[in-house]
């Protein structure tokens, strides 16, 4: 008989999360390791990783730190093709360029897609060449709600997640035979250091709020239930989905027009 009182049990489970410095990845390495999961916390700041693993420990947990630059596609390649006994990868990391595409130059365009498509691209493919080998493994990247519904001065960054829901799918349908889950997760708006520059503006971050059914912005650790069930077996059965976490954003109705 199946043994549902594990559902969420990640013990001795190996997990990698890039962007485990702040906000949403923080949330994900110290969710993942709470059920167990020995959790690298990789961030291109370092200090803050390793205060999540020094967080980890002192819950009695485990972890380590580790310097990771998602736009190195050398260094992603190697320390990541290294991990060969890698169970579980939360990709997190983005930025985002708010102008309306008129006033977008190809130098911002640029940026955002190295970092949110092509960082996510080498990420996902490197730990999916490992857990097709091994012939297991959950692999998770960070869309957006953006990925299904935009707002003026969006368009760039809602491209580049869509474009890693689409991959996220594709990556699902090549990798499902050898046992490899890759599934996406979508955000409402979360109180993190990318949105800072909006909670800043008293009447944007009044609007954000509003617009969901819940009435108010998420936080971090809000987005760490959706990334253990999908790096547990009580997700084993769901890949190549987009698991919206957003307070009811997508099903209301109305829209804020954004001071760009």
């Amino acid at each position: 008989m199946f043994d549902y009182s594990k559902l969420f049990d990640l013990t001795g489970k190996k997990a990698l999360v890039v962007g485990a410095g702040s906000g949403i990845g923080e949330a994900a390495a110290l969710g993942l390791a709470a059920h167990g999961a020995h959790v690298i916390c990789g961030d291109l700041n370092v200090d803050g990783a390793q205060k999540v693993v020094d967080a980890i420990k002192s819950a009695g947990g485990s972890g380590e730190a580790l310097a990771f630059d998602l736009r190195d596609g050398e260094a992603v390649a190697k320390i990541v093709g290294d991990m060969k006994d890698l169970d579980v990868l939360v990709s997190t990391p983005a930025i985002n360029v708010r102008k309306k595409l008129l006033d977008m130059s190809e130098e911002e365009f640029d940026r955002v897609l190295s970092l949110n498509l092509k960082g996510t691209f080498r990420l996902i493919t490197a730990a999916g060449r490992n857990m097709k080998e091994r012939g297991k493994g959950s692999i998770i990247a960070f869309a957006s709600i953006r990925a299904q519904t935009v707002e003026p001065g969006q368009g760039v960054y809602a491209a580049t997640k869509a474009g890693v829901l689409q991959m996220c799918r594709t990556l699902a349908a090549e990798l499902g035979q050898y046992g490899v889950r890759v599934n996406a997760i979508g955000p409402g708006v979360v109180d993190t250091p990318l949105t800072a520059p909006i909670a800043a503006n008293k009447e944007w971050y009044s609007a954000y709020a509003n617009k969901s059914a819940l009435g108010r912005w998420a936080k971090p650790h809000e987005m760490a239930g959706a990334v253990v069930y999908l790096a547990s077996d009580a997700g084993s059965f769901a890949t190549g989905t987009l698991t919206i976490v957003d307070g009811g954003w997508t099903a209301v109705d109305g829209r804020f027009t954004p001071p760009l």
